[in-house]
């Protein structure tokens, strides 16, 4: 199982600095990718954990640690297909593809916040075919000399967009989502699934079934299937005699979790400390949360276990 890491992106240590120091330290210490996320804005009413309450544009923090980095792999996970259009996100996925020199993973998700669908115009009905069609017009315009599509939700006149992305036919698409029908579509139509902050780890080899299945009916094989899954890692969490979550405790304790996420199907792990309050929340002092990040990307590099 590949391992990789949460860019600085969200709260106290989201800085220019540490995206740059984070993504070249990561690069050293063997990790094999750095992750971001998505999240437009935050209504005044909603009360949602302190990750979310400042948050980079995933993409742009991306292209910065491309100029800091030169092989270590560049994901998101995930943008919401709902809140942009596809001809826009192709054109920026391939020129992110074409600055780092092929390193981009794009994951998609339909969205889960009701402000952010009315603030940008969305809607959430059928979201299922739309990201069908998604992409459908996402492939043509990466692989087609001459692009063009006719479909229920978005159309795509004879056109071509170049420069055409380093990675063919394009970059890789990973489907996040929690629902059956979501499982099953990242099976049968994408590079693989991306696991959500929300997902219970303990049960997550149901989950890898289902998606394995899917591209098993479709003809493809289940073991080329990437399985993606965000860590929220919580280290020195629970104090006493607390439930432990999956990835929290002692750094022994959260490798061995990684190791249990491995035999059951996890293909690739990255660690995301932007979850953890002490580091991801913008109300704690910057210096302090990028001391502990520090600490916890050395105790878990891939060369550490």
């Amino acid at each position: 199982m590949r391992i990789g890491f949460g860019l600085p992106v969200a709260g106290a240590w989201a800085s220019p600095d540490n995206i740059a120091r984070f993504g070249a330290r990561a690069e050293e210490l063997g990790y094999h990718s750095l992750w971001t996320f998505q999240r437009l804005l935050v209504g005044a009413d909603q009360e949602l954990a302190p990750v979310y309450r400042s948050v980079l544009d995933p993409l742009v923090s991306l292209a910065y640690a491309v100029a800091h980095t030169s092989r270590i792999r560049l994901g998101v996970a995930v943008v919401n297909f709902p809140f942009v259009s596809p001809v826009y996100l192709a054109k920026q996925a391939a020129s992110l593809d074409i600055v780092s020199g092929g390193r981009l993973d794009l994951g998609l998700g339909s969205g889960w916040s009701p402000v952010e669908f009315t603030a940008t115009g969305a809607t959430s009905e059928r979201r299922g075919a739309r990201a069908e069609e998604y992409l459908a017009v996402l492939r043509t315009l990466w692989a087609d000399e001459v692009s063009r599509f006719d479909g229920e939700f978005y159309t795509v006149p004879p056109s071509s967009m170049q420069p055409k992305p380093v990675q063919r036919p394009g970059p890789p698409v990973l489907l996040g989502g929690t629902a059956r029908s979501a499982l099953r579509r990242a099976g049968r139509a994408a590079a693989g699934w991306v696991s959500a902050s929300r997902t219970d780890l303990t049960t997550v080899a149901e989950s890898i079934a289902v998606v394995r299945d899917a591209a098993r009916e479709a003809g493809r094989d289940p073991a080329a299937v990437r399985i993606v899954s965000r860590g929220v890692v919580r280290a020195g969490e629970p104090a006493g005699d607390g439930e432990r979550a999956p990835l929290s405790g002692s750094y022994e304790q959260i490798r061995s979790d990684a190791r249990r996420l491995a035999e059951v199907g996890v293909t690739e792990l990255f660690y995301d400390l932007n979850w953890d309050p002490l580091v991801g929340s913008p109300d704690v002092d910057p210096a302090s949360a990028t001391r502990r990040a520090e600490e916890i990307m050395e105790a878990l590099a891939p060369a550490a276990g």
